[in-house]
Protein backbone atom coordinates (compact mmCIF):
# COMPACT_ATOMS: atom_id res chain seq x y z
CA UNK A 1 0.00 0.00 0.00
CA UNK A 2 1.36 3.70 -0.69
CA UNK A 3 2.66 5.34 2.28
CA UNK A 4 0.21 8.34 1.42
CA UNK A 5 -2.63 6.27 1.31
CA UNK A 6 -1.75 4.72 4.62
CA UNK A 7 -1.39 8.61 6.61
CA UNK A 8 -5.21 8.91 5.43
CA UNK A 9 -6.94 10.43 8.21
CA UNK A 10 -3.79 11.66 10.41
CA UNK A 11 -3.80 15.40 11.36
CA UNK A 12 -0.88 17.36 11.98
CA UNK A 13 2.11 15.53 10.12
CA UNK A 14 5.08 16.39 9.33
CA UNK A 15 6.69 14.52 6.55
CA UNK A 16 10.48 14.68 5.19
CA UNK A 17 10.46 12.22 1.96
CA UNK A 18 8.97 10.54 -0.51
CA UNK A 19 5.35 9.90 0.19
CA UNK A 20 4.42 7.67 -3.06
CA UNK A 21 6.44 4.78 -1.69
CA UNK A 22 4.71 0.87 -0.92
CA UNK A 23 4.84 -0.40 2.46
CA UNK A 24 4.83 -4.24 2.95
CA UNK A 25 4.43 -4.24 6.38
CA UNK A 26 3.94 -2.18 9.70
CA UNK A 27 4.99 -2.57 13.36
CA UNK A 28 6.31 -0.61 16.55
CA UNK A 29 8.84 -3.20 17.00
CA UNK A 30 12.15 -2.77 15.46
CA UNK A 31 12.83 -6.56 15.94
CA UNK A 32 10.03 -7.39 13.40
CA UNK A 33 11.54 -5.04 10.80
CA UNK A 34 11.43 -6.30 7.19
CA UNK A 35 12.13 -4.49 3.76
CA UNK A 36 10.24 -1.51 2.70
CA UNK A 37 8.22 -1.59 6.21
CA UNK A 38 6.92 1.02 8.27
CA UNK A 39 8.21 1.35 11.79
CA UNK A 40 6.34 3.56 14.23
CA UNK A 41 8.14 4.35 17.13
CA UNK A 42 6.39 3.99 20.57
CA UNK A 43 7.69 5.24 23.91
CA UNK A 44 6.61 3.19 26.03
CA UNK A 45 7.04 2.52 30.02
CA UNK A 46 10.20 0.55 29.88
CA UNK A 47 11.42 0.69 26.40
CA UNK A 48 11.27 3.56 23.73
CA UNK A 49 11.23 2.78 20.36
CA UNK A 50 12.79 5.84 19.69
CA UNK A 51 15.98 4.75 20.78
CA UNK A 52 15.66 1.94 17.93
CA UNK A 53 15.38 4.20 14.91
CA UNK A 54 18.77 3.06 13.35
CA UNK A 55 18.32 -0.53 13.94
CA UNK A 56 15.38 -0.12 12.13
CA UNK A 57 16.97 1.49 9.42
CA UNK A 58 19.68 -1.22 9.13
CA UNK A 59 16.92 -3.72 8.64
CA UNK A 60 15.46 -2.16 6.09
CA UNK A 61 12.63 0.75 7.28
CA UNK A 62 12.20 2.48 4.44
CA UNK A 63 9.79 4.83 6.82
CA UNK A 64 9.95 5.75 10.58
CA UNK A 65 7.41 7.31 11.96
CA UNK A 66 8.37 9.09 15.65
CA UNK A 67 6.49 11.36 18.94
CA UNK A 68 7.29 15.13 17.53
CA UNK A 69 8.47 15.96 20.93
CA UNK A 70 11.64 13.36 20.01
CA UNK A 71 12.55 15.82 17.40
CA UNK A 72 16.06 16.35 18.82
CA UNK A 73 16.54 12.92 19.26
CA UNK A 74 16.13 12.13 15.53
CA UNK A 75 18.23 15.52 13.97
CA UNK A 76 21.42 13.56 15.95
CA UNK A 77 20.77 10.42 14.00
CA UNK A 78 22.19 9.61 10.55
CA UNK A 79 18.96 8.94 8.44
CA UNK A 80 19.57 8.02 4.97
CA UNK A 81 18.13 10.50 2.30
CA UNK A 82 15.80 7.54 1.08
CA UNK A 83 14.12 6.97 4.38
CA UNK A 84 11.06 8.62 4.67
CA UNK A 85 10.39 10.34 8.10
CA UNK A 86 7.19 11.34 10.07
CA UNK A 87 6.60 13.19 12.77
CA UNK A 88 3.11 12.83 14.89
CA UNK A 89 1.96 14.60 18.09
CA UNK A 90 0.77 10.37 19.27
CA UNK A 91 2.65 7.97 17.61
CA UNK A 92 -0.09 5.36 19.42
CA UNK A 93 -3.18 7.02 17.50
CA UNK A 94 -0.53 7.20 14.75
CA UNK A 95 -0.15 3.62 14.91
CA UNK A 96 -3.76 2.78 15.56
CA UNK A 97 -4.73 4.84 12.67
CA UNK A 98 -2.23 3.23 10.33
CA UNK A 99 -3.03 -0.33 11.36
CA UNK A 100 -7.21 0.64 10.10
CA UNK A 101 -5.84 2.02 7.19
CA UNK A 102 -3.39 -0.55 6.28
CA UNK A 103 -5.72 -3.66 6.82
CA UNK A 104 -8.09 -2.27 5.07
CA UNK A 105 -10.33 -1.03 7.48
CA UNK A 106 -11.46 -4.21 8.62
CA UNK A 107 -13.59 -3.59 12.00
CA UNK A 108 -16.29 -2.08 9.19
CA UNK A 109 -17.02 -5.20 7.69
CA UNK A 110 -18.45 -7.35 10.73
CA UNK A 111 -20.82 -5.92 13.73
CA UNK A 112 -18.42 -5.28 16.29
CA UNK A 113 -19.04 -5.01 20.49
CA UNK A 114 -16.87 -3.81 22.75
CA UNK A 115 -17.13 -4.46 26.88
CA UNK A 116 -15.62 -3.03 29.21
CA UNK A 117 -16.08 -2.49 32.94
CA UNK A 118 -13.69 -3.59 36.02
CA UNK A 119 -15.69 -7.13 36.29
CA UNK A 120 -17.45 -9.37 33.47
CA UNK A 121 -16.04 -8.12 30.91
CA UNK A 122 -14.60 -12.00 30.03
CA UNK A 123 -17.66 -13.88 31.39
CA UNK A 124 -20.09 -10.84 29.32
CA UNK A 125 -18.02 -11.85 25.73
CA UNK A 126 -18.61 -15.58 25.72
CA UNK A 127 -22.04 -15.30 26.65
CA UNK A 128 -22.76 -12.98 23.41
CA UNK A 129 -20.42 -15.66 21.51
CA UNK A 130 -22.38 -18.48 22.53
CA UNK A 131 -26.16 -16.64 21.90
CA UNK A 132 -24.86 -15.58 18.45
CA UNK A 133 -23.35 -19.02 17.42
CA UNK A 134 -27.33 -20.39 18.69
CA UNK A 135 -28.66 -18.20 16.32
CA UNK A 136 -26.12 -19.61 13.17
CA UNK A 137 -23.70 -16.73 13.64
CA UNK A 138 -19.92 -17.00 13.20
CA UNK A 139 -18.32 -15.02 15.82
CA UNK A 140 -14.96 -13.94 16.88
CA UNK A 141 -13.78 -13.38 20.43
CA UNK A 142 -11.01 -11.30 21.37
CA UNK A 143 -9.86 -11.15 25.45
CA UNK A 144 -8.17 -11.94 28.57
CA UNK A 145 -8.23 -15.50 28.00
CA UNK A 146 -7.41 -15.93 24.03
CA UNK A 147 -8.26 -15.57 20.87
CA UNK A 148 -11.10 -17.00 18.86
CA UNK A 149 -12.64 -17.69 15.55
CA UNK A 150 -15.65 -19.75 16.06
CA UNK A 151 -14.56 -22.78 17.93
CA UNK A 152 -10.62 -22.80 16.96
CA UNK A 153 -8.18 -20.85 19.48
CA UNK A 154 -5.94 -18.76 17.30
CA UNK A 155 -4.08 -17.70 20.21
CA UNK A 156 -3.81 -17.16 23.89
CA UNK A 157 -3.52 -13.43 25.15
CA UNK A 158 -0.79 -11.56 27.25
CA UNK A 159 -3.20 -8.50 27.81
CA UNK A 160 -7.06 -8.34 27.45
CA UNK A 161 -6.59 -5.92 24.67
CA UNK A 162 -3.94 -5.86 22.15
CA UNK A 163 -1.62 -3.55 20.67
CA UNK A 164 -3.41 -1.71 17.73
CA UNK A 165 -1.24 -3.03 14.70
CA UNK A 166 -1.59 -6.74 15.82
CA UNK A 167 -5.47 -6.00 17.13
CA UNK A 168 -6.19 -4.80 12.80
CA UNK A 169 -4.13 -7.38 11.77
CA UNK A 170 -6.44 -10.25 13.68
CA UNK A 171 -9.62 -7.85 12.86
CA UNK A 172 -8.17 -8.85 9.24
CA UNK A 173 -7.89 -12.87 9.53
CA UNK A 174 -11.65 -12.40 11.09
CA UNK A 175 -13.15 -11.07 7.37
CA UNK A 176 -10.97 -13.67 5.75
CA UNK A 177 -12.60 -16.16 8.01
CA UNK A 178 -16.07 -14.64 7.14
CA UNK A 179 -16.92 -13.65 10.62
CA UNK A 180 -20.35 -12.19 11.28
CA UNK A 181 -20.09 -10.38 14.60
CA UNK A 182 -16.86 -9.95 16.54
CA UNK A 183 -17.01 -9.44 20.43
CA UNK A 184 -13.83 -8.28 22.44
CA UNK A 185 -13.00 -6.83 26.25
CA UNK A 186 -11.79 -3.06 25.62
CA UNK A 187 -9.54 -2.70 28.45
CA UNK A 188 -9.13 0.91 29.68
CA UNK A 189 -5.34 0.96 29.02
CA UNK A 190 -6.17 0.03 25.70
CA UNK A 191 -8.84 3.30 25.46
CA UNK A 192 -6.33 5.25 27.10
CA UNK A 193 -3.14 4.59 25.12
CA UNK A 194 -5.64 4.46 21.85
CA UNK A 195 -5.08 0.98 21.46
CA UNK A 196 -8.58 0.84 19.51
CA UNK A 197 -8.67 4.38 17.91
CA UNK A 198 -10.16 4.00 14.18
CA UNK A 199 -12.33 0.66 15.77
CA UNK A 200 -16.03 0.70 14.22
CA UNK A 201 -17.63 -0.32 17.30
CA UNK A 202 -21.57 -1.06 16.67
CA UNK A 203 -22.43 -1.99 20.37
CA UNK A 204 -20.76 -0.73 23.54
CA UNK A 205 -21.40 -2.18 26.99
CA UNK A 206 -20.36 -0.91 30.82
CA UNK A 207 -20.93 -3.77 33.46
CA UNK A 208 -19.56 -1.68 36.73
CA UNK A 209 -16.70 0.14 38.09
CA UNK A 210 -14.77 -0.29 41.01
CA UNK A 211 -10.93 0.10 42.28
CA UNK A 212 -8.89 -1.69 40.11
CA UNK A 213 -5.48 -1.05 37.95
CA UNK A 214 -4.52 1.56 39.89
CA UNK A 215 -0.47 2.76 40.00
CA UNK A 216 1.71 4.00 38.09
CA UNK A 217 1.92 2.04 34.99
CA UNK A 218 -1.72 2.23 34.44
CA UNK A 219 -3.98 4.70 35.92
CA UNK A 220 -3.34 7.59 37.92
CA UNK A 221 -6.43 7.70 39.64
CA UNK A 222 -10.02 6.10 39.83
CA UNK A 223 -11.42 9.35 37.71
CA UNK A 224 -7.87 8.69 35.39
CA UNK A 225 -9.86 5.27 35.18
CA UNK A 226 -12.99 6.32 34.31
CA UNK A 227 -12.57 8.99 31.82
CA UNK A 228 -10.77 6.05 30.28
CA UNK A 229 -13.95 3.60 30.01
CA UNK A 230 -16.31 6.50 29.19
CA UNK A 231 -14.59 6.47 25.46
CA UNK A 232 -15.99 3.79 24.24
CA UNK A 233 -19.55 5.76 24.10
CA UNK A 234 -17.36 8.02 22.10
CA UNK A 235 -17.10 5.56 19.74
CA UNK A 236 -19.98 2.97 19.79
CA UNK A 237 -23.77 3.50 18.08
CA UNK A 238 -25.43 2.49 21.04
CA UNK A 239 -24.36 1.53 24.21
CA UNK A 240 -25.61 -0.52 27.31
CA UNK A 241 -24.87 0.33 30.96
CA UNK A 242 -25.60 -0.85 34.31
CA UNK A 243 -28.16 0.62 35.95
CA UNK A 244 -27.63 -0.62 39.34
CA UNK A 245 -23.71 0.75 39.55
CA UNK A 246 -23.16 4.67 40.48
CA UNK A 247 -21.08 5.07 37.73
CA UNK A 248 -22.94 3.22 34.72
CA UNK A 249 -25.47 5.70 36.11
CA UNK A 250 -22.23 9.05 35.35
CA UNK A 251 -21.74 6.74 31.96
CA UNK A 252 -25.51 7.64 30.57
CA UNK A 253 -24.88 11.34 30.90
CA UNK A 254 -22.14 11.68 29.91
CA UNK A 255 -21.96 9.16 26.62
CA UNK A 256 -22.22 10.55 23.76
CA UNK A 257 -24.28 7.77 22.41
CA UNK A 258 -27.56 6.76 22.48
CA UNK A 259 -27.75 4.78 25.93
CA UNK A 260 -30.21 1.87 27.23
CA UNK A 261 -29.86 0.25 30.64
CA UNK A 262 -29.91 -3.43 32.39
CA UNK A 263 -30.51 -3.99 36.28
CA UNK A 264 -32.16 -5.58 39.22
CA UNK A 265 -32.50 -2.98 41.30
CA UNK A 266 -33.23 -0.13 39.29
CA UNK A 267 -35.41 1.21 37.04
CA UNK A 268 -33.92 0.12 33.62
CA UNK A 269 -35.02 -0.82 29.87
CA UNK A 270 -34.21 -4.35 30.83
CA UNK A 271 -35.17 -5.69 34.83
CA UNK A 272 -34.30 -9.14 36.01
CA UNK A 273 -36.94 -10.11 38.57
CA UNK A 274 -37.54 -13.63 40.53
CA UNK A 275 -33.98 -14.29 40.93
CA UNK A 276 -32.80 -18.09 42.15
CA UNK A 277 -29.25 -18.38 43.13
CA UNK A 278 -27.82 -22.08 44.01
CA UNK A 279 -24.37 -23.80 44.19
CA UNK A 280 -24.56 -24.34 40.56
CA UNK A 281 -26.47 -22.09 38.79
CA UNK A 282 -28.63 -19.13 38.49
CA UNK A 283 -32.02 -18.03 37.05
CA UNK A 284 -34.03 -15.19 36.59
CA UNK A 285 -37.07 -13.95 34.83
CA UNK A 286 -36.57 -11.20 32.10
CA UNK A 287 -38.57 -10.04 29.26
CA UNK A 288 -37.30 -10.92 25.66
CA UNK A 289 -39.31 -10.17 23.14
CA UNK A 290 -42.82 -9.55 23.90
CA UNK A 291 -43.13 -11.37 27.28
CA UNK A 292 -41.00 -12.48 30.15
CA UNK A 293 -38.94 -15.91 30.09
CA UNK A 294 -37.07 -18.04 32.42
CA UNK A 295 -33.54 -17.49 31.89
CA UNK A 296 -30.73 -20.33 33.60
CA UNK A 297 -26.96 -19.97 33.12
CA UNK A 298 -24.39 -22.33 34.90
CA UNK A 299 -22.24 -19.79 36.93
CA UNK A 300 -23.70 -19.22 40.15
CA UNK A 301 -24.17 -15.62 41.65
CA UNK A 302 -25.89 -12.55 41.19
CA UNK A 303 -22.75 -11.31 39.22
CA UNK A 304 -23.89 -13.96 36.59
CA UNK A 305 -27.25 -12.12 36.49
CA UNK A 306 -26.10 -8.85 34.85
CA UNK A 307 -23.56 -10.36 33.34
CA UNK A 308 -26.42 -12.29 31.41
CA UNK A 309 -28.76 -8.76 30.95
CA UNK A 310 -25.83 -7.20 29.09
CA UNK A 311 -25.49 -10.23 26.75
CA UNK A 312 -29.16 -10.45 26.49
CA UNK A 313 -29.48 -6.71 25.19
CA UNK A 314 -26.22 -6.76 23.13
CA UNK A 315 -27.95 -10.03 21.38
CA UNK A 316 -31.32 -9.06 21.43
CA UNK A 317 -30.34 -5.61 19.52
CA UNK A 318 -28.78 -7.80 16.97
CA UNK A 319 -31.98 -9.57 16.32
CA UNK A 320 -31.15 -13.03 18.43
CA UNK A 321 -34.66 -14.96 19.43
CA UNK A 322 -35.54 -15.88 22.92
CA UNK A 323 -35.11 -19.28 22.51
CA UNK A 324 -31.36 -19.26 21.52
CA UNK A 325 -31.17 -16.23 23.89
CA UNK A 326 -32.08 -19.30 26.82
CA UNK A 327 -30.24 -22.07 25.32
CA UNK A 328 -27.00 -19.96 24.71
CA UNK A 329 -27.06 -18.81 28.45
CA UNK A 330 -27.52 -22.24 29.80
CA UNK A 331 -24.90 -23.75 27.47
CA UNK A 332 -21.93 -21.24 28.20
CA UNK A 333 -18.88 -22.15 30.17
CA UNK A 334 -16.17 -19.56 30.60
CA UNK A 335 -12.36 -21.04 31.49
CA UNK A 336 -11.26 -19.10 35.30
CA UNK A 337 -14.29 -17.94 36.00
CA UNK A 338 -16.41 -19.76 38.60
CA UNK A 339 -14.86 -22.66 37.44
CA UNK A 340 -15.15 -26.08 39.48
CA UNK A 341 -12.25 -28.61 39.45
CA UNK A 342 -13.31 -32.21 38.98
CA UNK A 343 -11.28 -34.63 41.69
CA UNK A 344 -11.03 -37.93 42.92
CA UNK A 345 -11.73 -36.52 46.20
CA UNK A 346 -15.31 -35.31 45.41
CA UNK A 347 -14.29 -31.44 46.64
CA UNK A 348 -15.53 -28.66 45.87
CA UNK A 349 -12.74 -26.59 44.33
CA UNK A 350 -13.40 -23.47 42.47
CA UNK A 351 -10.80 -21.52 40.58
CA UNK A 352 -11.90 -17.84 40.02
CA UNK A 353 -9.87 -14.86 38.29
CA UNK A 354 -11.28 -12.73 41.00
CA UNK A 355 -8.26 -10.05 41.92
CA UNK A 356 -9.99 -7.06 43.00
CA UNK A 357 -11.38 -5.83 46.24
CA UNK A 358 -14.88 -5.75 45.11
CA UNK A 359 -14.66 -9.34 42.49
CA UNK A 360 -13.28 -11.31 45.16
CA UNK A 361 -16.00 -9.66 47.80
CA UNK A 362 -18.32 -11.10 45.17
CA UNK A 363 -17.27 -14.73 44.93
CA UNK A 364 -16.63 -14.93 48.33
CA UNK A 365 -20.28 -13.70 49.20
CA UNK A 366 -21.70 -15.62 46.33
CA UNK A 367 -20.27 -19.10 47.36
CA UNK A 368 -21.16 -17.78 51.03
CA UNK A 369 -24.78 -18.23 50.42
CA UNK A 370 -25.18 -21.69 48.86
CA UNK A 371 -22.24 -23.52 50.78
CA UNK A 372 -23.04 -26.23 53.49
CA UNK A 373 -20.05 -25.98 54.78
CA UNK A 374 -17.22 -23.68 55.28
CA UNK A 375 -15.65 -21.40 53.02
CA UNK A 376 -11.58 -21.36 52.65
CA UNK A 377 -10.57 -18.97 50.77
CA UNK A 378 -6.76 -18.65 49.08
CA UNK A 379 -5.65 -15.83 47.50
CA UNK A 380 -2.47 -13.40 47.05
CA UNK A 381 -1.85 -10.11 45.30
CA UNK A 382 -0.08 -9.22 41.83
CA UNK A 383 2.94 -7.70 42.32
CA UNK A 384 3.50 -3.96 40.27
CA UNK A 385 0.45 -3.15 40.81
CA UNK A 386 -2.35 -1.01 42.98
CA UNK A 387 -0.97 -1.55 45.98
CA UNK A 388 -3.95 -0.11 48.05
CA UNK A 389 -6.09 -2.88 47.48
CA UNK A 390 -4.00 -5.38 49.11
CA UNK A 391 -5.58 -4.48 52.48
CA UNK A 392 -8.45 -3.93 51.88
CA UNK A 393 -8.66 -7.42 50.01
CA UNK A 394 -7.17 -9.24 53.64
CA UNK A 395 -9.96 -7.18 55.23
CA UNK A 396 -12.71 -8.88 52.64
CA UNK A 397 -11.50 -12.51 52.93
CA UNK A 398 -11.37 -12.28 56.62
CA UNK A 399 -15.17 -11.21 56.96
CA UNK A 400 -16.64 -13.70 54.85
CA UNK A 401 -14.46 -16.44 54.57
CA UNK A 402 -14.28 -19.27 57.15
CA UNK A 403 -10.63 -19.42 56.76
CA UNK A 404 -7.97 -17.57 54.50
CA UNK A 405 -4.73 -18.84 53.68
CA UNK A 406 -2.87 -15.78 52.25
CA UNK A 407 -0.22 -16.68 49.56
CA UNK A 408 1.51 -15.26 46.24
CA UNK A 409 -0.02 -14.57 43.19
CA UNK A 410 2.13 -12.76 40.28
CA UNK A 411 4.07 -10.91 42.10
CA UNK A 412 6.46 -9.65 39.18
CA UNK A 413 9.00 -7.77 40.61
CA UNK A 414 8.29 -7.26 44.12
CA UNK A 415 9.35 -9.58 47.14
CA UNK A 416 6.03 -11.93 48.01
CA UNK A 417 6.37 -11.78 51.59
CA UNK A 418 5.93 -8.17 51.48
CA UNK A 419 2.88 -8.29 49.28
CA UNK A 420 1.61 -10.87 51.61
CA UNK A 421 2.35 -8.53 54.64
CA UNK A 422 0.23 -6.08 53.16
CA UNK A 423 -2.27 -8.27 52.72
CA UNK A 424 -2.18 -9.26 56.35
CA UNK A 425 -2.67 -5.79 57.42
CA UNK A 426 -6.73 -6.13 56.88
CA UNK A 427 -7.22 -9.20 57.83
CA UNK A 428 -5.82 -8.45 61.16
CA UNK A 429 -9.02 -5.84 61.79
CA UNK A 430 -10.78 -8.82 60.95
CA UNK A 431 -11.76 -11.50 63.40
CA UNK A 432 -11.27 -13.99 60.34
CA UNK A 433 -9.03 -16.83 60.91
CA UNK A 434 -5.82 -16.95 58.56
CA UNK A 435 -2.20 -18.51 57.78
CA UNK A 436 0.60 -16.98 55.46
CA UNK A 437 2.02 -19.91 53.24
CA UNK A 438 3.67 -17.59 50.34
CA UNK A 439 4.19 -20.75 48.15
CA UNK A 440 0.84 -20.74 46.32
CA UNK A 441 1.03 -24.70 45.68
CA UNK A 442 2.10 -25.28 49.30
CA UNK A 443 -1.10 -22.81 49.93
CA UNK A 444 -3.09 -24.75 47.80
CA UNK A 445 -2.36 -27.90 49.62
CA UNK A 446 -2.75 -26.82 52.97
CA UNK A 447 -6.58 -25.65 51.54
CA UNK A 448 -7.08 -29.08 50.42
CA UNK A 449 -6.24 -30.71 53.47
CA UNK A 450 -8.65 -28.39 55.66
CA UNK A 451 -11.73 -29.27 53.36
CA UNK A 452 -14.49 -31.80 53.65
CA UNK A 453 -17.05 -32.56 50.89
CA UNK A 454 -19.22 -29.81 52.55
CA UNK A 455 -16.65 -27.17 52.53
CA UNK A 456 -15.97 -25.02 48.98
CA UNK A 457 -12.02 -23.75 48.04
CA UNK A 458 -11.88 -20.79 46.10
CA UNK A 459 -8.50 -20.54 44.88
CA UNK A 460 -8.83 -16.35 43.96
CA UNK A 461 -6.88 -14.79 41.26
CA UNK A 462 -5.40 -16.14 38.54
CA UNK A 463 -8.66 -18.20 36.41
CA UNK A 464 -7.66 -19.32 33.57
CA UNK A 465 -3.73 -18.26 33.85
CA UNK A 466 -1.81 -21.57 33.27
CA UNK A 467 1.52 -19.68 34.35
CA UNK A 468 3.19 -18.00 37.60
CA UNK A 469 5.26 -14.58 36.98
CA UNK A 470 8.24 -13.99 39.00
CA UNK A 471 10.89 -11.08 37.79
CA UNK A 472 10.23 -11.07 34.47
CA UNK A 473 9.42 -15.03 34.05
CA UNK A 474 6.13 -16.64 33.06
CA UNK A 475 6.35 -20.44 35.54
CA UNK A 476 4.13 -23.05 34.51
CA UNK A 477 1.51 -22.89 36.86
CA UNK A 478 -2.17 -24.23 35.82
CA UNK A 479 -4.31 -24.38 39.04
CA UNK A 480 -6.29 -27.11 37.68
CA UNK A 481 -3.05 -29.14 36.95
CA UNK A 482 -1.50 -28.57 40.47
CA UNK A 483 -5.08 -29.48 41.99
CA UNK A 484 -5.27 -32.91 40.51
CA UNK A 485 -1.67 -33.29 41.14
CA UNK A 486 -1.84 -32.58 44.77
CA UNK A 487 -4.68 -34.68 45.65
CA UNK A 488 -3.10 -37.90 43.26
CA UNK A 489 0.02 -37.02 46.06
CA UNK A 490 -2.71 -37.30 49.05
CA UNK A 491 -4.37 -40.35 47.93
CA UNK A 492 -0.92 -42.02 47.27
CA UNK A 493 -0.07 -41.10 50.84
CA UNK A 494 -3.50 -42.04 51.96
CA UNK A 495 -2.22 -46.23 50.25
CA UNK A 496 0.91 -45.84 51.76
CA UNK A 497 -0.05 -45.22 55.20
CA UNK A 498 -3.46 -47.90 54.78
CA UNK A 499 -0.77 -50.60 53.66
CA UNK A 500 1.51 -50.26 56.62
CA UNK A 501 -1.10 -50.19 58.89
CA UNK A 502 -1.91 -53.53 57.66
CA UNK A 503 1.35 -54.53 57.89
CA UNK A 504 1.38 -53.80 61.89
Amino acid sequence: MELKNILAGLENLKVKGDINISIDSVTSDSRKIKENGMFVCIEGFEVDGHNYIEDAINKGASTIVFQEDKIDVVKKLNIPENVTIVSAPDTRLALAIIGCNFYKNPSRKFKLIGITGTKGKTTTTFMIKKILEKQGKKVGLIGTIAIYIGDKKIEDSDRTTPESIRLQEIFSKMVEEKVDVVVMEVSSQSLKLNRVAGCDFDIGVFTNFSQDHISAKEHVDMQDYFNSKLKLFDMCKIGYVNADDLYGVKVKKLAKCEIETYGIDNFANLLAKDITITNSYVDFKAKLGDRNERVKTCIPGRFSVYNSLAAICVTKKLGVGAEEIKEGLVEVRVPGRSELVDNKKDLTIMIDYAHSPESLENILSAVKEYTRGRVISVFGCGGDRDTSKRPLMGAISGRIADYTIITSDNPRTEKPEEITKEIEEGMKKTKGKYEVIVDRREAIKQAISKANKKDIVVLAGKGHETYQEINGHKNDFDERIIVREIIDEMLEEENIQNLNKKKK
